[in-house]
């Protein structure tokens, strides 16, 4: 009998729907972090071109909001998104006695703490800003803020590092020890994603990148090509259908 015509086996259907939430978990998660870099980049590279300091003030606000908006938003989103990422580990060891490797898996949390490095960065300017605008007083109480945030932004990061290596080395080990997951021929939602969510995936980081290049004064775009990359970024995460 052909696998097609086989029942699937207990499980199968559940586990498939886990890998669904999980993949859609990780799509607003990638999205909240796309969006958070590109607004935070464009508002910054905007308020450095405000030809006044009336003009710089909103915009020096507007980024503030900004920062202070996405760090809840990358952390709800990336803590369900492995939250439900572990749950389907923990459902294929179940019933597979076995999990996927997951080789990408150490490299695609260095690039999101990569990207949460950058977005920190990039708010830590924020009392430059506001010194800008004349707020120097505001200014100075910010700068207080952002030099406690860094130093715990670092103590952050240095125990990353140490899970993070950590959880490498044990996945080696792991790897080495078993053959891997037999998978679940059964599940439907393997092969039927669309091909286009890595080509808008491409896109969107291609804005970012150039957004991020022009706020680091590696290259002076129009201005309304700022905006235009910053439409890209948006609409090419949004849109994406995985």
């Amino acid at each position: 009998m052909l696998l097609t015509e086989m029942a699937p086996p207990p499980g199968a259907q559940e586990v498939a729907g886990l890998r669904a939430r999980a993949r859609a978990a990780r799509r607003r998660a990638l999205v909240a972090l796309s969006a958070s870099i590109a607004l935070l980049a464009t508002v910054q590279l905007l308020a450095d071109r405000a030809p006044t300091r009336e003009q710089a003030l909103p915009l020096a606000i507007l980024s503030l909001t900004v920062f202070l908006a996405a760090l809840p938003a990358l952390a709800i989103t990336q803590c369900i998104w492995g939250t439900r990422a572990r749950l389907v580990r923990e459902r294929e060891r179940e019933l597979y006695a076995g999990a996927p490797s997951g080789r990408a898996r150490p490299l695609t949390r260095l690039a999101v703490a990569g990207c949460w490095a950058v977005t920190l960065l990039l708010g830590w300017t924020a009392p430059r800003f506001f010194r800008a605008s004349a707020r120097y007083a505001f200014a100075d109480s910010l700068s207080w803020a952002v030099e406690a945030l860094a130093v715990t932004s670092c103590a952050a990061g240095v125990l990353f590092l140490l899970w993070w290596a950590r959880d490498a080395l044990g996945m080696l080990a792991r790897a080495l020890r078993s053959g891997g997951s037999p998978g679940d021929p059964w599940d439907p939602g393997r092969g039927t994603r669309p091909r286009g969510g890595a080509a808008l995936w491409t896109g969107a980081a291609v804005a970012v990148a150039a957004l991020l290049g022009a706020r680091a004064h590696l290259w002076e775009p129009a201005t309304g090509v700022v905006y235009g990359l910053l439409t890209a970024a948006l609409v090419c995460g949004v849109v994406t259908d995985e």
